[in-house]
C-alpha cells in the first residue's frame, strides 16, 4: 500500500522494490474500476436528449432534422450506453496495459535485458498512476456538472479543454481531445523504472517509453495534417 503514496514521491524507490517482486494488481485495478466508474457516472447523470443532440452534432454529418430523428431513434440512450461503456472501459484498460506489458518484455529481449511479461505489467501499472490521477479529476466534475454537459469538456488534464477549445470538426480536435497532459508524467515514470531496472541510460529509457505512445499520437497528427 505504501507504493500507492511513493509512486508520487519516491518513484525511484518503488522501481527498486518492483524489480525484485513485481506487483501489478493494485494499481491495474484503481485505473480500470475508476474509468469504469467515471463512464457510469457520467452517463447516469448527463441529460439524455440532450446527449443524443451532442452526438450528432459532433459527428459532423450534415443531416435533415428527418435524418437526425431517424439515427437517434437507432441509438442507444445514455443510460444503456452507461451500461455498456463502463465494462468496456474496465476492459480496455486492461488489454491496453497486457499490450503494453508485451511490448516492454519484446523490448527488454532486443534489449538484452532480463525483463518477463511480469515486470512489464508492473512497469506499465505503477506508471499509470498518473491517469488515474486525471480520471478523478473528471468524477469530481461530474459530480458537480450541469446535465448539459460533454463529457470531452470534463477532462480537465487534457490538451483541449485546459488549454485550447477546439471545435468538433477541427482536423486537430481529436488530438487536443485525445492528449493529456499526465501522459507525460507517466512517460517519466515508464523511463525511470525501465533505467532501474536494465540500467541503461536515460536515452534509451526514454525511447523505449515514449515510443509506443509517440507512434499512436503520430498517426494521429499525420491524419489531421491530411
Amino acid at each position: 500500500m505504501s507504493h500507492l503514496v511513493d509512486i508520487f514521491l519516491q518513484p525511484g524507490k518503488v522501481f527498486v522494490d518492483l524489480k525484485e517482486k513485481p506487483t501489478f494488481w493494485l494499481p491495474l485495478l484503481l485505473v480500470s474500476l475508476a474509468s469504469g466508474v467515471m463512464v457510469l457516472l457520467y452517463y447516469s447523470t448527463v441529460d439524455p436528449e440532450w446527449f443524443a443532440n451532442h452526438m450528432l452534432l459532433a459527428s459532423g454529418k450534415d443531416l435533415t432534422a428527418a435524418e437526425m430523428e431517424q439515427v437517434r431513434a437507432s441509438m442507444p440512450g445514455a443510460r444503456a450506453m452507461g451500461y455498456i461503456g463502463a465494462p468496456s472501459a474496465v476492459i480496455v484498460t486492461v488489454v491496453v496495459s497486457l499490450l503494453y506489458a508485451l511490448y516492454f518484455m519484446l523490448a527488454g529481449k532486443i534489449a538484452g535485458a532480463a525483463t518477463s511479461f511480469r515486470h512489464g505489467l508492473s512497469l506499465v501499472s505503477w506508471s499509470s498512476m498518473p491517469v488515474l490521477l486525471g480520471v478523478v479529476v473528471a468524477i469530481i466534475g461530474i459530480a458537480m456538472m450541469e446535465p448539459q454537459t460533454g463529457l470531452e469538456s470534463l477532462m480537465l488534464t487534457n490538451v483541449d479543454p485546459l488549454l485550447v477549445q477546439l471545435p468538433a470538426d477541427h482536423p486537430w480536435s481529436s488530438l487536443a481531445k485525445g492528449f493529456s497532459l499526465l501522459n507525460i508524467w507517466s512517460w517519466f515514470l515508464l523511463a525511470l523504472g525501465w533505467r532501474t531496472w536494465t540500467r541503461s541510460g536515460w536515452l534509451q529509457a526514454v525511447i523505449v517509453a515514449v515510443l509506443p505512445s509517440a507512434v499512436i499520437y503520430g498517426v494521429m497528427a499525420m491524419f489531421a495534417l491530411l
